[in-house]
């Protein structure tokens, strides 16, 4: 059965840092493409950041650049998101998911249920 399931997210002050973690059961993350997204209340649900298994490439969506990033250990199974520099509009429920195949576009296979994190003084 394949499972997702995040973590970390919590309340934070503004220029703070967090690290999500997401950690995969089912099946070996290192074949898939893996992706972060967020949605917050009232907005649409975007991709913040992706992982290929490929070549191991990376994705930022441009609100995130240079203050988010991607990694992965295969060896934990698991999917980590870095966000630094954290400012209140970054405030959502954050949501990994795997892609059906090694690269970040594509139909996504599974999600895991959130964590949310909040910016705010």
């Amino acid at each position: 059965q394949v499972q997702l399931v995040e973590s970390g997210g919590a309340l934070v002050q503004p220029g703070g840092s967090l690290r999500l973690s997401c950690a995969a059961s089912g099946f070996t993350l290192s074949y898939y493409a893996i992706g972060w997204f967020r949605q917050a209340p009232g907005k649409e649900r975007e991709r913040v950041s992706c992982i290929s298994s490929s070549d191991g490439s990376t994705y930022y969506a441009d609100s995130v650049k240079g203050r988010f990033t991607i990694s992965r250990d295969n060896a934990k199974n698991t999917v980590y998101l870095q966000m630094n520099s954290l400012k209140p509009e970054d405030t959502a429920n954050y949501y990994c998911a795997v892609y059906n195949i090694d690269r970040c576009h594509g139909p996504l296979d599974a999600w895991g249920q959130g964590t949310l994190v909040t910016v705010s003084s």
